[in-house]
């Protein structure tokens, strides 16, 4: 195709062609300057055109033309880019990496430059991976991948050490810690589950004594939890459960009186608020709780600036218990564990609203009016503070 011819030069061979003299032809003026005839002709009628002497498109309207479609073009490029990254990213259990999305854009006809634009990628790292698409590194983890998958499938219940140590008799040694990654990316844990750690972290310190901790004559520390009264002695945990919507964390206090749960509260998130508004709810549905102890573990909500403030709010007396030792709060857990084989595992809860109505439920109809104690005399906590306290009343 012969390379077009200057602007420049058009407009002067038009001129001459515009302004020849009489008995001079179009023809000779053409082949005078080189070009033939007909295109001549053309820029001749472009011209008239451009000066409004004939109808048609001007060549400032071509041109303007051409870059509202070129601009369209690629306007359609871009909306075609972010839809098709839209639904690659959106696509579960693959690998997010975009340069495969790059070659399949430019196999449909969309440039490369445009897409890496669009997407704020260097080209020059995918023209790298386009001449090496798997990496030597990559091709090894791909390999250990599927050893440590088969030797899970064929037994669940085998940790990633075992794994492991099934993998490299396969024929792909690897160190405990690559496979503890490669099983962790992949969520292939065993079905046993794993000890909850303390992810390196120490417990802070208490901001409260021991008030339930007594010694005994051979200078061994125990825990009492005896109140003579309602509202002298309440204790509070934290416990948590999975739904198919994610974890629902309850927050309870129980009075050790009458073993009733004075409050709680339950939330999506284990913050310090979960624990304030336990302890609000409790401290409004008792009344008089003035000088009454709340013990608990040293968990950060219970540590916290905002938990402190609403014991002192309530004129309460805060208590914690040691590190590591579930004997400190026996109590409460003990409740949680009712709660936990009565509720909790009796089936899969899809939604956190079935749980946690599930929960309520279950303390204020069954555990506080249907379930009795040998505790309390084979009655019910509602029933053995409405005796004990009528009782004390009729006395005084």
């Amino acid at each position: 195709m012969p390379k077009p011819y200057p602007k420049e030069f058009r407009d002067d061979v038009v001129r001459v062609a515009r302004g020849r003299e009489p008995g001079v032809t179009v023809e000779q003026i053409a082949k005078d300057f080189g070009v033939h005839p007909m295109t001549l002709f053309k820029w001749l009628r472009q011209a008239d055109i451009d000066d409004g002497a004939k109808p048609g498109p001007s060549r400032v309207d071509s041109v303007e033309l051409r870059e509202a479609r070129k601009r369209i073009r690629l306007l359609e490029q871009e909306n075609e880019v972010l839809r098709r990254a839209a639904a690659y990213l959106s696509q579960a259990n693959l690998p997010k990496r975009l340069y495969p999305l790059v070659s399949e854009l430019a196999a449909d006809g969309v440039p490369v430059v445009v897409t890496c634009r669009v997407l704020k990628l260097s080209r020059q790292p995918y023209y790298r991976w386009l001449a090496h698409p798997v990496t030597d590194a990559e091709l090894v983890e791909a390999y250990r991948a599927n050893a440590l998958f088969d030797a899970h499938a064929d037994d669940p219940e085998f940790g990633y050490r075992f794994l492991a140590d099934e993998a490299r008799e396969a024929g792909q040694p690897m160190a405990e810690r690559t496979a503890w990654r490669i099983c962790a990316d992949n969520r292939w844990w065993s079905r046993f589950g794993k000890k909850r750690g303390k992810n390196g972290k120490k417990p802070g310190p208490p901001v409260h004594d021991d008030l339930c901790a007594v010694v005994d004559e051979k200078g061994r520390t125990r825990h009492e939890f005896t109140a003579a009264a309602p509202n002298e002695l309440w204790i509070g945990d934290i416990t948590e459960h999975w739904t198919s919507e994610g974890k629902l964390y309850l927050c309870a206090f129980k009075d050790v009186y009458s073993n009733r749960i004075v409050g709680y509260s339950i939330d999506n998130r284990m913050k310090s608020r979960l624990a304030v508004t336990a302890l609000n709810n409790a401290a409004a549905r008792r009344g008089q709780v003035t000088g009454c102890t709340v013990h608990t573990d040293r968990g950060s909500q219970f540590r916290s600036r905002k938990f402190v403030g609403a014991l002192h709010r309530h004129s309460m007396v805060g208590s914690m218990g040691r590190v590591g030792a579930c004997g400190d709060n026996a109590a409460m857990e003990s409740f949680f564990s009712l709660l936990q084989k009565n509720v909790l595992n009796r089936h899969a809860w899809t939604t956190r609203e079935e749980l946690r109505i599930a929960i309520v439920t279950w303390i204020e109809r069954t555990y506080h009016r249907r379930r009795r104690q040998d505790g309390l005399g084979r009655l019910t906590p509602i029933e053995y503070e409405t005796i004990m306290t009528t009782t004390a009343t009729q006395a005084a």
